[in-house]
């Protein structure tokens, strides 16, 4: 995880009296983009549905409170302990540990939205955030599929979680496509290649990414049609089976606008 900051009162949380939350539940499930306000000027708690976060990475201008025990193993072993400020950042943040919570708060007065990774043991989120002149609110993370293998695991049913690197992998490699900085054991090809979707959509794939096991590919989609285009993570599974995760800039496109469309896959 990275970066992140609260002020000071709420970095005391249970030494002062909290203010009575809202509650936004999002319906999700591995790899989603969730959709969400923020208030602009006061904080935002974001919980997971019958989970804990343990990790978070995103454009954080500092963090507090983030880094746990290391003499206690219950605690989630996330969200960072980094203190150092990041002066571009966008978000202050701070953990609640033994909750498995965070609590976070616009940075600047920039009015565009903010995109944040966010993960639990078996799956990850991602999150575009819209700043907004409302009070102090919850958004609350609902992954029904996710509830369900936890509790067949406890029955002693169905497959183990995936891994904590796996998740880890497909958040990094989803960061590398996102910002165009890759390391050297990750190849990224420029490419011009048109792919047939839908009539009211045009996509091109722009860019591929392969490295770690995993393949990314970023894609250009536009609205070519007169009525506005409502996108799904769903619409872009594959019928093979192999896309493990999928996230899009903006899920909502008047007439001619266009967004970025991120698909990973299982490599060779």
């Amino acid at each position: 995880m990275e970066n992140r900051i609260l002020p000071l009162a709420w970095l005391l949380l249970g030494l002062v009296e909290l203010p009575a939350w809202a509650v936004q539940t999002r319906d999700v499930r591995d790899g989603a983009t969730i959709e969400a306000i923020i208030a602009a000027h006061e904080p935002t708690r974001i919980r997971i549905e019958g989970g804990k976060i343990i990790d978070v990475v995103g454009n954080i201008y500092s963090s507090s409170n983030c880094a746990p025990k290391p003499a206690d193993a219950s605690l989630p072993v996330a969200p960072g302990a980094g203190t150092a400020v990041n002066p571009g950042g966008q978000l202050s943040l701070a953990c609640d540990l033994a909750k498995g919570e965070i609590y976070i708060q616009p940075v600047g007065t920039a009015a565009k939205p903010i995109n944040l990774f966010i993960s639990s043991a078996t799956a990850t989120y991602t999150l575009r955030l819209n700043r907004a002149e409302v009070p102090a609110d919850t958004i609350v993370i609902s992954d029904k599929s996710a509830r369900r293998q936890a509790r067949a695991a406890n029955a002693g049913g169905a497959a183990p979680a995936r891994s904590a690197t796996f998740i880890r992998s497909l958040k990094t490699m989803l960061m590398f496509m996102a910002s165009e900085q890759v390391p050297d054991d990750v190849r990224m090809e420029e490419r011009d290649e048109a792919r047939l979707l839908w009539a009211e959509a045009e996509m091109k794939l722009i860019r591929q990414f392969e490295g770690r096991g995993l393949i990314g590919e970023t894609y250009a989609l536009s609205n070519i049609s007169g009525a506005p285009l409502v996108l799904a993570e769903q619409e872009f599974d594959r019928d093979d089976g192999d896309v493990l995760a999928v996230a899009i800039d903006n899920l909502n496109l008047r007439p001619n606008e266009s967004t970025r469309v991120y698909v990973i896959r299982a490599g060779e």
